[in-house]
């Protein structure tokens, strides 16, 4: 499978354009859209995948989210949603500082492979594999630094559930960060070919 193409690029950017999406949701609202929200945790998941999409559930409708916010960012030259591009760029950045630390990744692996095995019991979305998820960004990403600040109303924030939700999704975020640079993606590519990618981000939502 040819990793390093501009269409695999633009799916792992959906994938972090629709984590910072949900982040942003869940803070600001306590809900978050649940097919977007599945797609993003189930991403985690996926290990062992035979293609890039295969990683959001082989249905770019999965990455519908994503790809109209990231559509969105790319058009004109105002940042729309500030919050979410923060995050966006957070992730990415987490990412690379997260890809030389052995432990961290170690125990995000383990945390990976006990959500797998509370999902053959539970939901994707029940509260034992979110506090799984979460738990293993409070031990790994979350100490990284700078750490990521999400802003939101304070009632959803404090909320157990909201908050696992919140760091699963920026775990799903670094994930994608993660298959972007395997797929050849690189910041100094998304500044030089921004037109290239909005295209290819407009031809695939049309695909939707």
């Amino acid at each position: 499978m040819e990793l390093n193409t501009l269409t695999h690029q633009v799916i792992a950017l959906a994938g972090i354009a629709q984590a910072a999406a949900l982040v942003q949701q869940l803070a600001t609202t306590g809900k978050a859209n649940e097919q977007a929200l599945e797609t993003t945790l189930g991403s985690l998941l996926k290990t062992e995948s035979d293609s890039v999409l295969d990683v959001y559930g082989n249905n770019l409708a999965n990455l519908k989210m994503g790809l109209t916010h990231l559509a969105t960012q790319l058009t004109g030259y105002e940042i729309t949603y500030q919050d979410e591009a923060r995050y966006a760029a957070s992730m990415v950045f987490l990412e690379q500082q997260l890809s030389d630390q052995t432990a961290m990744l170690k125990t995000i692996s383990v945390g990976l492979e006990r959500a797998k095995a509370q999902t053959e019991h539970f939901d994707l979305l029940h509260e034992n594999v979110l506090a799984n998820l979460g738990d293993t960004y409070l031990q790994t990403v979350s100490k990284l630094q700078p750490r990521i600040m999400v802003n939101g109303v304070p009632d959803y924030l404090s909320r157990t559930e909201t908050a696992n939700k919140i760091r699963a999704c920026l775990l799903g975020g670094i994930r994608s960060a993660m298959l972007w640079k395997q797929c050849g993606g690189r910041r100094w590519k998304f500044l030089l070919f921004r037109k290239k990618i909005q295209v290819e981000t407009q031809r695939l939502l049309a695909l939707i």
